[in-house]
């Protein structure tokens, strides 16, 4: 059996392989509902053998959404909209996940497939956006800088959402703290330029996440939290790995379990060098720093690939993206690549001829 297709235990969740599916926004919800598309989408995966399927980045208050398209979980209805689609991972044999997000400064834009770019205006369905400093992302409206009582609201937002997550039924919830989000925009530099006690030392701009992270925690006991970090902000005086392996050590004294390696998307001016496996590094870096259970993302394309990452002891998981959208039975034939006879039983019955008959 390779690594790859290993079972993976975390707090007691059994996940059937290291394979896992990346959260990806479909920018196709109405008043933040999943739909038939997020069903078919979603489940898709589990059928193609992935070992956990993440949700799309899901506000938890309608100001933290992408877009005003995206899903979000702070009411109770798309609560109950989530639980069938979950009901489909889980019956094809996947645990699942969700992303809980607030997009701060990024928030309120137009979806990357329509032809405009930029913030929608506030006449267009576009709100005002909320960062922790007045500073603008390139080419974005101006965000409001936020109080201290907006900051508890929002500690007390995640919370909800994930006692939410957690009636639903998903396994894992991962808090969104990369790209250049609300909370990767309080850890950076860059973007925090508070003097309260949000900002300034690092203990500061860790002090929401931290928060989110305990709060989560407390609403959802018995599942399985994660945090995605982006591990540098690819630019000069901003985010890096050694402030990532700090914060990720202090969300893991918090009850977070696994740390979920990404990088880039606060700064437009960003220069980022990509290729195959691009961001393996940064997980590795933050795997030896910490010795927590790290997954790897980048351009990862094909089962050897994925499993040298594993071999070569750079992360534990791995989490592919696109790969997935072009394959949504990636993993069945990754294991035909690696010739893992063993994942045979990922293959669903009604596919199983293909499997025998190449």
């Amino acid at each position: 059996m390779s690594l790859l297709f290993t079972p993976l235990e975390i707090d007691g969740l059994t996940v059937r392989n290291r394979l896992w599916v990346s959260p990806m926004c479909q920018y196709s919800a109405q008043d933040g509902v999943p739909n038939d598309w997020h069903h078919v989408h979603l489940a898709q995966f589990a059928s193609g053998g992935a070992g956990v399927v993440i949700a799309e980045a899901s506000g938890v208050v309608p100001e933290g959404r992408i877009t005003p398209f995206d899903t979000g979980l702070w009411n109770d209805e798309q609560r109950d909209a989530w639980a069938p689609i979950v009901a489909a991972i889980h019956a094809r044999g996947a645990a699942a996940g969700i992303q809980l997000a607030h997009a701060g400064r990024k928030a309120s834009t137009h979806r990357p497939f329509d032809a405009t770019r930029g913030s929608v205006p506030l006449d267009a369905g576009g709100w005002v956006t909320e960062a922790p400093s007045a500073i603008a992302f390139d080419g974005y409206a101006e965000p409001a800088e936020l109080t201290t009582a907006r900051i508890d609201d929002l500690v007390g937002a995640f919370a909800a959402a994930a006692r939410r997550a957690g009636e639903a039924g998903f396994d894992l919830l991962e808090i969104h703290a990369a790209h250049g989000y609300l909370l990767h925009q309080f850890l950076s530099p860059l973007s925090n330029l508070r003097t309260d006690e949000y900002g300034g030392t690092l203990e500061n701009r860790a002090r929401f996440l931290l928060r989110v992270v305990e709060a989560v925690r407390a609403a959802a006991p018995t599942r399985t939290i994660a945090v995605r970090f982006s591990a540098t902000d690819w630019a000069d005086g901003g985010w890096d790995v050694e402030e990532t392996a700090t914060v990720a050590q202090w969300v893991a004294d918090r009850g977070a379990t696994v740390i979920d390696i990404s990088t880039g998307g606060l700064v437009a001016h960003q220069r980022i060098t990509t290729g195959p496996g691009y961001q393996v590094p940064f997980a590795a870096a933050i795997r030896e720093r910490t010795g927590l259970l790290v997954t790897a993302v980048g351009e990862i394309t094909d089962g050897p690939q994925a499993e040298t990452v594993l071999q070569d002891g750079l992360a534990d998981a791995i989490m592919v993206g696109r790969e997935w959208l072009r394959d949504p039975h990636f993993a069945l034939r990754a294991a035909g690549e690696l010739r893992d006879a063993d994942a045979a039983s990922l293959w669903p019955p009604q596919y199983d001829r293909a499997r025998r008959h190449r």
